[in-house]
């Protein structure tokens, strides 16, 4: 049997700033492929190429990736200014209208770094520009400097609900994650339940409330070492059944309309 297939949000480039192009990260696909158990197939998101509705077509789930643009302020009603970086709005125009419509499907979704920013903002809720420039916060940016297994490094506690669904799934109220981004929540969207939070009060772990599939989000990089971290693989490997019984339900109802 085809394994399901999980659609892999990707992000514009320009190799030697000239050269176009669509692009994520290997590790991505590692951890779908080899913890997930699904095929990764890398999206352009960009409404010039694909839709909303195909996508949800073609593909079984999700992956909300990391990335170095943000989404832009006016998404959230906001003004864009110097401390929101970069921005994407290809990516913006593809990924929060698939969030929405994932989450009235029941369509499963994984939510990760920029895709869990990406999460809140679909549902209605905004971001922080620059989280270290709080007052009583701190610094959850990339390390500028060391190789890939010192950026990508534990770095802190993550302390999750008692009894919440993140509890469950790690059998854990802490855990221990990396940390590598510069904006964060700033007010919660509509059915968000925020169910973790880093040591300084940053919200790291959320959900969609009532939601009929896996909505599951972080803030941190779960797809470093996914297959060995204890953190990361049971995240992966419970989106992975959600998306292999959604592949399932689908291609029953398919059948049964064929019939």
């Amino acid at each position: 049997m085809p394994r399901p297939i999980v659609g892999i949000i990707g992000n514009s480039y320009l190799l030697d700033d000239q050269y176009p192009t669509h692009a994520g990260g290997t590790m991505n696909s590692d951890a779908v492929a080899n913890v997930s158990g699904c095929l990764p197939m890398l999206i352009p998101a960009d409404p010039r190429y694909v839709s909303v509705e195909e996508l949800l077509d073609v593909c079984d789930g999700f992956l909300l990736t990391g990335a170095r643009p943000n989404v832009h302020p006016e998404e959230y009603g906001e003004c864009a200014t110097d401390a929101h970086g970069d921005f994407d709005r290809a990516r913006d125009a593809i990924a929060l209208p698939l969030v929405r419509a994932c989450v009235e499907r029941g369509q499963p979704f994984f939510g990760i770094c920029r895709g869990f920013q990406e999460v809140n903002v679909a549902m209605g809720g905004t971001l922080y520009p620059e989280i270290r420039d709080l007052p009583g916060r701190m610094n959850h940016r990339m390390p500028p400097d060391g190789t890939l297994e010192e950026k990508f490094a534990l770095r802190h506690i993550v302390t999750l609900s008692e009894g919440g669904v993140f509890h469950r799934l790690m059998d854990a109220t802490e855990v221990m994650t990396n940390t590598l981004h510069g904006q964060g929540i700033k007010t919660v969207g509509h059915r968000v339940v925020v169910d973790g939070h880093a040591p300084d009060g940053t919200p790291e772990a959320i959900y969609i409330e009532d939601a009929p599939g896996f909505t599951l989000s972080v803030q941190w990089h779960p797809e470093w070492d996914a297959e060995n971290d204890p953190v990361s693989r049971p995240l992966f490997k419970a989106f992975g059944q959600a998306v292999h019984a959604w592949s399932a339900g689908s291609k029953a109802a398919t059948l049964q309309q064929s019939a």
